[in-house]
């Protein structure tokens, strides 16, 4: 958990070096709001906790439907190799570490619309968004050097050496997902969650047509489509639906800081180290929970992997399901919760006064600050636990054999569900 030390000094930094009183911040914030809606419009206001859900779910479900289909595509080649997809999502999980750290932040830092300005909000977004660029990068050339230790570690042995290349190519997801989690994170906090709807419909779109174009039974062509094919569409579709994602970010925070009041007082928005700073304090305890849970996740997967080609094909299934049906709505969830407790952070802190180190909270203050995480809990376990059981009892193994063409993994998909369903749900 946060300490209060740790925000407060993060926040004292910002804000009484600023010297801009509450109203011009307030003023300053109206801005970045669009136009009120009215009627059922306002469920797509980004501004309400329902408007930024809709549209944080619609960002979290084409990339798990894709995910789906991409393993559709891949057993069609050949069945045998739809474990090595999974290499995939391997990287993403050590990259997570990093995307655990700084972006974590972002919904208590950048996301206090009461006590920062704008333009200090959007150069804490560059700096972080930076970071995470550089970062993303050094993994990438790490990932290219070891490819063949990472494939010993997550790769059955039987299909270990026709995996390596897909490993290589895989690679530069952890820039690509540094880049997308970066901006999201960011975007997200400062009430614009149509960005990242906008990374994933053109990462979806272009994923799909490309696969249309060459890995379908009715591609172009004479070629006949190999894994490494459809390794390399999802790379350039990655890197093609990141940097879109950059430049709209960047085009967006412009016009944003365009339409402030001309007498409004300048203030830097390029990277600084003090803005760092100022980000890694809170972060260092995301960080930390971060490195030891997916590290004991991957210790989990080498050794399922240890117990052969099936097993391994069957824990990708499952969590390709998992991550399809289960948790979308728990990550659209988090998302809004996570901007919405940020939110009511920040109001609190201005009403007890950001100078204060120790401050202390009435229970009407908790309930107020959290009521976004309660509604939301509610909600996941409305809709979680029915389909948890409703997947335990039918259904499963016959999903399961549709995604990876094989009667064995589907039995053994089926019983993993059965004992793991409960750890889907929140």
């Amino acid at each position: 958990m946060l300490s209060s030390k740790d925000v407060d000094a993060g926040q004292t930094d910002v804000t009484l070096s600023q010297d801009v009183n509450r109203e011009s911040i307030e003023s300053e914030s109206d801005m970045m709001r669009p136009v009120k809606c009215w009627g059922w419009w306002r469920l797509f206001d980004r501004q309400t906790y329902w408007g930024s859900l809709a549209f944080n779910f619609l960002a979290f479900l084409l990339p798990a439907l894709y995910s789906t289909l991409s393993k559709l595509w891949v057993a069609n080649i050949d069945s045998n190799l739809v474990v090595t997809t999974d290499v995939y999502t391997y990287i993403s999980v050590v990259a997570q570490v990093l995307n655990d750290g700084l972006p974590r932040t972002a919904w208590l830092i950048i996301g206090d619309n009461v006590t920062r300005t704008i333009p200090s909000r959007i150069g804490l977004s560059y700096t972080l968004v930076l970071f995470q660029i550089v970062m993303g990068f050094i993994m990438t050339v790490v990932f290219v050097g070891a490819a063949g230790s990472f494939a010993d570690s997550f790769v059955p042995s039987d299909v270990r050496q026709a995996s390596l290349n897909y490993v290589r190519i895989s690679a530069p997801v952890a820039l690509s997902t540094a880049i997308q989690v970066a901006v999201s994170s960011c975007t997200r906090a400062l009430d614009l969650p149509d960005v990242p709807l906008l990374i994933s419909s053109i990462g979806f779109v272009v994923n799909i047509v490309l696969d249309l174009l060459f890995i379908s039974n009715f591609h172009v062509g004479s070629f006949s489509p190999t894994i490494l094919t459809q390794a390399g569409i999802r790379l350039a579709c990655d890197m093609v639906s990141a940097l879109a994602g950059l430049i709209y970010f960047i085009y967006i925070t412009r016009k944003i800081l365009g339409s402030l009041a001309t007498d409004s007082p300048k203030e830097s928005i390029a990277p600084q180290k003090k803005a760092f700073l100022i980000l890694a304090r809170p972060a260092i305890y995301t960080f930390a929970e971060s490195v030891i849970r997916n590290s004991i996740y991957l210790w989990l997967v080498s050794k399922i992997i240890s117990l052969g080609h099936d097993y391994a094909t069957a824990w990708g299934v499952f969590n390709t399901i998992r991550w399809g049906l289960i948790m979308v709505p728990v990550q659209a969830l988090e998302a809004s919760t996570l901007t919405f407790v940020g939110h009511h952070w920040s109001r609190w802190r201005a009403e007890v006064g950001v100078t204060v180190r120790r401050p202390t909270a009435t229970w009407a203050d908790v309930k107020k600050i959290t009521r976004p995480a309660i509604i939301s809990s509610v909600i996941a376990l409305a809709i979680e636990v029915p389909v948890c059981i409703f997947l335990s009892l039918w259904g499963m193994q016959e999903f399961a054999f549709y995604i990876s063409n094989s009667q064995d993994v589907a039995v053994i998909t089926r019983k993993m569900w059965q004992i793991g369903a409960t750890y889907s749900t929140p």
